[in-house]
C-alpha cells in the first residue's frame, strides 16, 4: 500500500499542490500500532538461495530494531522460517518455483531482482548503513550468505520509502549449536505457541504472566528457541527460583516493568519520525523506571541479576531533558502546538503571549510607544499586511519617527483599497 501526501505548503503553492508517495506499507515494514501485535515481533525476512542448496537468512523487526542473520541447509532454513513466523519474505525472483516447493506457500512474499543478492553489493549496502569499514565488529563476517540476505533487506526498505533506519545499529548471528531446533510439525504438535484448533491452550498461554509487551515477545522467543547450554539453563532456573522466594523484590520489579511501557518500540519510532509528544513523555517515564530496576538488580543477592543490572542504561540526561522541555500534558500531535514547556525559548514564549494575550500585548505596546514618542493620545492599530502601526493626529505627526509615518501611510492605503463587507 502506497501513502501519498502533499509535498509543499498549499499557501505557497502556485496552482495544484504537488503530491507524491511518502510511505509504503507492507506486512513486514509496518510500524503502525494498530496493525502490530504487541506480544509478537513483526519480522521482515530475506531468503538468499545460494549455490549447493545452501541458504542465507536475515530477520529484521523494524519496529524494535532487532536484526538477525543465519545460514544453513534447506531443513535449517525451514525451521527458522517456521520459528520466526515472518510477516513477509523477500527472495530472488527466479526462485519462486523453488520457494513454493520447499517452504510454506502461505507466507506473504515479494520477489527482487537477482543483482540485489550479489554478495559485493550486499556488503557495500550494509557498510553504508552501519557507516563502518568492516563487518568484523559484529562477529558475522563468516556468514556470507546471511550477509547477502541482510543487504537485500536494507535495499528493500529503502526501495519502499523507509530511509530512516538509524535505530538499526547492530547485526546479530543465530548460531545453530546454541538452541534446540524443532521442525514445524514438532512445534505444532507440542502446541508450544499455536494450538491445533482455535481456543486451545498452549504452553505460551499457560506460562505468559508477563507485565509488558517486551517481556511477552522475549518469552515467546525463549519457548521457540530452547537453550542447549546446561550452564545457561541452570542460570535461568536459579534466577527464577530466587525471584519466587523473594516476593517483595519480584513485586517491585514487576511494578517498575509494567510502568515502562513498550520502550523498544517507542525508541524505534524516533528515527522513523513516527513518535508523538505523548509517546516522547512516556519514553522518559520508562527510562526513569529502568533506573529504578537497575538499582534493584545491582543490590540483589543474585549474580545473574547483578550482571543484567550492569547492562541497563537509563540515559538520565535524555530523560531529564524530556521532562524539562515537554509539557506534563502534551497534545497528541505536535502540529497542534503547546508541546514545549515555557522558558525553553524566549522567542516562542513571546509568540505565545501575542497569540493568547493579544489585547494585553497591544496595550503594553501602546504604552511603550507613547512613552517613546511622547504622544499621550497615541493609539495602536493592526494590519495583516504591515503589522501594527501608529494612529496619530496631524498636529502630532512631527513627533513620530519617519519610519512609523511610512508604515501608517501604507496601512491606510491598504485599508482604503481593501474590499468592504
Amino acid at each position: 500500500m502506497a501513502i501519498c501526501d502533499q509535498l509543499e505548503d498549499p499557501k505557497l503553492a502556485k496552482g495544484i499542490v504537488k503530491r507524491g508517495v511518502t510511505d509504503m506499507v507492507t506486512p513486514g515494514t509496518t510500524v503502525n500500532d494498530k496493525l502490530l501485535e504487541h506480544h509478537s515481533n513483526n519480522f521482515l525476512a530475506a531468503l538468499h538461495f545460494a549455490d549447493d542448496d545452501k541458504f542465507g537468512l536475515a530477520f529484521l523487526d523494524i519496529s524494535t530494531g532487532e536484526f538477525l542473520i543465519a545460514e544453513g541447509d534447506r531443513e535449517y532454513a525451514d525451521k527458522l522460517l517456521q520459528s520466526f513466523k515472518p510477516a513477509e519474505v523477500v527472495f530472488q525472483r527466479q526462485q519462486q518455483k523453488r520457494f513454493k516447493e520447499y517452504f510454506n506457500s502461505k507466507i506473504y512474499t515479494y520477489t527482487l531482482d537477482e543483482w540485489i543478492f550479489d554478495a559485493a553489493y550486499a556488503e557495500n549496502t550494509l557498510l553504508k548503513h552501519f557507516q563502518t569499514h568492516s563487518l568484523k565488529g559484529f562477529g558475522v563476517e563468516d556468514l556470507k550468505n546471511g550477509l547477502t540476505a541482510a543487504g537485500a533487506i536494507i535495499h528493500y526498505l529503502r526501495d519502499t520509502e523507509h530511509p530512516n533506519l538509524q535505530h538499526i545499529v547492530s547485526l546479530q548471528r543465530i548460531d545453530r549449536d546454541d538452541f534446540l531446533w524443532m521442525d514445524r510439525f514438532t512445534i505444532r504438535n507440542l502446541e508450544l505457541v499455536y494450538g491445533n484448533s482455535e481456543g486451545n491452550h498452549t504452553l505460551l498461554s499457560v506460562l505468559d504472566s508477563t507485565v509488558s509487551p517486551m517481556g511477552a515477545r522475549l518469552l515467546k522467543r525463549w519457548i521457540i528457541f530452547p537453550l542447549k547450554d546446561i550452564q545457561k539453563i541452570n542460570e535461568r532456573l536459579d534466577t527464577v527460583e530466587f525471584l519466587i522466594r523473594e516476593t517483595d523484590l519480584r513485586s517491585k520489579i514487576s511494578q517498575h516493568i509494567k510502568q515502562c511501557g513498550d520502550i523498544e518500540r517507542l525508541v524505534s519510532k524516533i528515527p522513523l519520525k513516527k513518535i508523538n509528544p505523548r509517546e516522547v513523555l512516556q519514553l522518559a517515564r520508562g527510562l526513569k523506571q529502568v533506573e529504578a530496576i537497575k538499582q534493584i538488580c545491582l543490590t540483589s543477592q543474585n549474580e545473574y541479576m547483578k550482571r543484567l543490572g550492569d547492562t541497563l542504561n537509563p540515559c538520565p540526561y535524555i530523560s531529564e531533558k524530556i521532562f524539562k522541555e515537554i509539557n506534563e500534558n502534551p497534545p497528541a500531535l505536535s502540529s497542534k502546538g503547546g508541546m514545549l514547556s515555557s522558558g525553553i525559548s524566549s522567542e516562542l514564549d513571546e509568540l505565545r503571549r501575542i497569540a493568547f494575550n493579544g489585547k494585553e500585548y497591544l496595550a503594553q505596546l501602546q504604552q511603550k510607544e507613547a512613552e517613546r514618542t511622547g504622544i499621550a493620545s497615541l493609539k495602536i492599530g493592526f494590519n495583516n499586511v504591515f503589522g501594527y502601526y501608529l494612529e496619530v493626529t496631524n498636529s502630532q505627526k512631527n513627533k513620530v519617527p519617519p519610519e512609523w509615518m511610512r508604515k501608517q501611510t501604507l496601512a491606510n492605503a491598504e485599508r482604503d483599497t481593501s474590499p468592504r463587507s
